[in-house]
């Protein structure tokens, strides 16, 4: 069988899925090394019995739901080829509109930054990439996230990001940073997308808190101040029906300069203030 058939009839078999054709695509090149340029160009190419014993595995799997990520180790964010597993989220496009953000907030001096759940490490070494001036800090609860983090890292040559294991604020105590972002679990235990699509095979450590989802959001809010610098800036990301929440704790907390910003789907998904020292908390 060549590409072009083989491409076909797995398109077909993936119908029920929300990218059929790119999954299909993204499979095909795993298995053959090639990239998917040459697999569209090159439909007559003939494949292997090994390559199509491997792509029915990968095919039978794709099928029962497991993402397209997991099965190929790997996910492109903010255009950095990052390796995953399933002991973290697979970065989604969406938050690379928190590292957008967190870019036009930056002046443009040396500072140190810090990325709270880092998980792969995508907005940690996403900024790291950017602002090779910056020292960036990457947290996370779960040990093998933070070796795959340390991993990527190491791939991409980026040297001015670290990588701790630990609880929230806690690997950085008596730190202070310029700015600090976060993508926290914010799913209700819930909402019934849990059980559907990628979310079903990614760790529910990542996804869900208590509090209708608004626990972790509630705890990096109230204990961020002691860890930014004066002027220093929150970034969170969280669901699209959560801003108006996030943003009355961020006032009740006393921060500055108030926002949401939309994700790339025109859904609310970045909250975020600014926090002085001052007496003065600036309430809005």
């Amino acid at each position: 069988m060549d590409f072009q058939h083989w491409l076909r009839d797995a398109t077909r078999r993936l119908a029920e899925g929300e990218s059929p054709k790119r999954d299909a695509e993204i499979l095909l090149s795993f298995v053959t090394g090639k990239t998917r340029t040459f697999v569209m160009a090159f439909g007559e190419t003939v494949l292997t019995a090994t390559q199509l014993e491997q792509l029915d595995t990968l095919l039978a799997r794709r099928e029962q739901g497991e993402p397209v990520a997991y099965l190929v180790g790997e996910r492109e964010f903010w255009s950095l080829p990052l390796s995953v597993s399933p002991a973290t989220l697979i970065p989604r496009p969406d938050t690379e509109c928190l590292v957008e953000q967190a870019l036009l907030r930056l002046p443009a001096i040396p500072l140190s930054l810090l990325d709270l759940g880092t998980g792969t490490g995508a907005v940690a070494l996403a900024l790291a990439s950017e602002r090779p001036d910056c020292q960036i800090t990457g947290v996370d609860l779960q040990p093998d996230a933070v070796k795959l983090a340390q991993h990527n890292a190491q791939k991409l040559g980026i040297t001015n990001a670290c990588f701790l294991h630990g609880s929230w604020f806690a690997p950085v105590q008596g730190q202070r940073f310029a700015l600090i972002a976060s993508n926290p679990p914010y799913i209700d235990a819930a909402d019934p997308h849990l059980s559907q699509g990628d979310v079903r095979f990614e760790p529910m450590t990542a996804l869900v808190a208590a509090n209708a989802g608004l626990a972790d959001l509630t705890y990096i809010i109230q204990n961020a101040p002691a860890h930014l610098e004066d002027g220093g800036w929150l970034l969170l990301e969280h669901g699209w029906q959560q801003s108006h929440d996030v943003q009355n704790l961020l006032r009740e907390t006393g921060y500055r300069e108030v926002a949401t910003v939309q994700d790339y789907g025109g859904n609310d998904r970045i909250s975020l203030g600014q926090w002085r020292h001052s007496g003065d908390t600036g309430r809005d």
